[in-house]
């Protein structure tokens, strides 16, 4: 895929972050949208920020990821309204923070529901639309921690790993049965979106403080810039799209330390992390 001009593009967890950002680079390509979330005035101050940037055709619905029937029923509507579907974006996610013996197995389980769940049922139900189209384009955002894992957050790094293996191995499938569609896996690194200050914790830890030392000191790159460089990764049909210094930096100290990663990100956690609530 060279060009989105005219293309049908798709794109969960569009009501802030990432996902905003991403609709509005793609509309001034030239896109066609479909954007949800489950948080309808979100999508819709995204919408308004299509229409003041003359985006064409925009479909808009409020979606729950997790919802596998809401999902599948969803592909359908995206396809009958447009005609075809060229291009998939799995972006809605959620982060969960805090020492897995104090997270409740249901804490767990909503984290996997978003994260994993809604992308592999978002590839199942657009899957066959995208090769269809005879263009097609799969993107799912995966993360910096879906190369290597950090204290307190279990629940996020069990599901960007699995993501990331999840998308290589339908990528490969793509390439063995000659399908047209391409296949991206999109690690960002620190992005000033609002994925921490919004989501959960554990009683114990100091949500505030850890969001606070997140926004000032690791969300390095704007959402406005890693929309522009998961798009170029598109276009460019890259298997694997790095989103920020840090993403570079650290894949490739994981690379180079191999497991011992562990115990240098340990040692920072202790020194910079805020410690628990008393």
């Amino acid at each position: 895929m060279r060009s989105l001009n005219d293309k049908v593009v798709v794109i969960t967890g569009a009501g802030g972050g990432i996902g905003r950002a991403l609709a509005v680079e793609m509309a001034g390509h030239g896109a066609r949208l479909a954007v949800s979330d489950v948080d309808a005035e979100g999508v819709a101050e995204t919408v308004s920020l299509l229409e003041r940037a003359g985006a064409g055709s925009v479909k808009t619905d409020v979606l729950d990821v997790s919802d596998r029937p809401a999902v599948l029923a969803y592909a359908g509507d995206v396809a009958e309204h447009f005609g075809h579907v060229n291009v998939l974006v799995n972006n809605a996610g959620v982060t969960m923070t805090g020492d897995f013996e104090e997270m409740t197995l249901e804490e767990f389980d909503w984290l996997l529901g978003i994260n994993l769940d809604g992308v592999v049922t978002g590839t199942k139900a657009f899957l066959p639309h995208l090769i269809a189209s005879g263009d097609g384009h799969l993107v799912n955002i995966s993360s910096l921690f879906g190369f290597v894992s950090m204290g307190g957050q279990s629940a996020y790094n069990a599901s960007k790993f699995a993501v990331r293996g999840f998308t290589e191995s339908v990528r490969q499938e793509m390439l063995v049965n000659r399908h047209p569609v391409a296949v991206t896996c999109v690690h960002p690194g620190g992005v000033r979106t609002g994925i921490v200050r919004n989501g959960r914790a554990t009683k114990s830890q100091d949500a505030a403080a850890f969001n606070e030392i997140f926004e000032q000191k690791l969300a390095h790159t704007s959402p406005e810039k890693a929309a522009r460089i998961i798009v170029r990764g598109i276009l460019r049909n890259r298997a694997r799209q790095l989103v920020g210094p840090d993403a570079h930096v650290v894949h490739f100290l994981g690379k180079v330390l191999g497991s011992r990663y562990q115990d240098l990100l340990a040692g920072a956690s202790r020194r910079f992390l805020p410690g628990k609530l008393s």
